[in-house]
C-alpha cells in the first residue's frame, strides 16, 4: 500500500537540503584560484587531476601540465594532448624512473630542469590551471628544495589554480593547500591477478601483452619499492599500498 504523504515528505526534505546548500554557496564569497593537493595510497590521484584538465579545457582555459616521474616513453595523456589538444602546455621529465638511472646527480639535474618549466607556468598569469603531477616524489627524494616549491605555489597569480599529486609530500603542502583529498585504497584489481588496462591504468606506449618480472627493493623515502626493468621494453606501472609494482 502506497504512502500518500511520501511525495510531500520528499519535497520537504529536498527543500531543507536546498536551503543548506544555498547558505553554503552564499558564504563562499572569495574569488580566487585554489590549490588542490591529491595524495594517499590509492589509485586515482593523477586521474582526478587530468579530469580537472579536461574540465578546464571545456571552459576554454589555458592549462599547463608538468609530469615529474612518469618515465621516458610516450603516455596516453601525451598522445591525447599532442593529437587532440595541442594547446595544452605539457612537459614530461623524460629521464625515466630513478631506479632506471641509478644516478642521483642526473636525477636532481632532471628534476631542477623540469621545475624550471613548472615555476615558469606558476609565475605566468595567462595559465588558468597548472598540474604538477607526482611532484611529491621530488620533495621526498630531496631532489627539489621544498621551500622554493612552496613559495612558488603560494605566490602564483591570484586567479591561477594549481593541482599537485603524489603520495606523502609533507605537512607543509597540506597546510598550504585549499583542498586536500586523500585517496585510500580499498581494493585493487591487480592484487586479484587482473592485468592493467590501457586507458584505465598508466600505460606507456609500446608495451606488449606480457612482461618478464624482475624485482628489487630499496627503502627510498621510507617505502618499499618493488619493480622490474628491461631497457628494451615499455612498461606498465601500478601504484598501490606502500609499493610500486613495475611490470615490463
Amino acid at each position: 500500500m502506497s504512502d500518500p504523504n511520501i511525495n510531500e515528505r520528499h519535497r520537504q526534505k529536498m527543500q531543507k537540503l536546498k536551503e543548506k546548500v544555498d547558505a553554503r554557496v552564499k558564504r563562499a564569497s572569495i574569488e580566487r584560484g585554489v590549490f588542490v593537493f591529491l595524495t594517499g595510497n590509492g589509485k586515482g590521484k593523477s586521474s582526478s587531476a587530468f579530469g580537472m584538465v579536461l574540465r578546464a579545457i571545456g571552459y576554454g582555459q589555458k592549462v599547463g601540465v608538468v609530469q615529474f616521474i612518469k618515465g621516458n616513453r610516450i603516455t596516453g595523456e601525451s598522445l591525447f594532448f599532442g593529437s587532440v589538444h595541442p594547446e595544452v602546455d605539457h612537459y614530461q621529465m623524460g629521464t625515466g624512473f630513478t631506479w632506471d638511472t641509478q644516478d642521483r646527480t642526473r636525477d636532481i639535474a632532471a628534476a631542477e630542469k623540469t621545475w624550471q618549466v613548472a615555476s615558469r607556468m606558476l609565475a605566468d598569469q595567462t595559465y588558468d590551471l597548472v598540474v604538477l603531477d607526482e611532484l611529491t616524489y621530488m620533495l621526498g627524494y630531496k631532489y627539489l628544495d621544498a621551500e622554493k616549491v612552496l613559495d612558488a605555489i603560494a605566490s602564483r597569480p591570484t586567479e591561477q589554480s594549481v593541482v599537485v599529486t603524489g603520495r606523502g609530500g609533507g605537512g607543509a603542502l597540506r597546510k598550504l593547500a585549499d583542498t586536500v583529498s586523500e585517496v585510500k585504497e580499498i581494493k585493487h584489481a591487480f592484487k586479484s591477478g587482473i592485468k592493467a588496462r590501457p586507458g584505465v591504468d598508466l600505460w606507456l606506449a609500446g608495451a606488449g601483452p606480457s612482461w618478464p618480472a624482475v624485482c628489487q627493493c630499496s627503502d627510498a623515502i621510507d617505502q618499499t619499492w618493488i619493480f622490474g626493468f628491461d631497457s628494451g621494453q615499455s612498461c606498465l606501472i601500478h601504484w598501490f599500498n606502500s609499493c610500486h609494482f613495475f611490470l615490463i
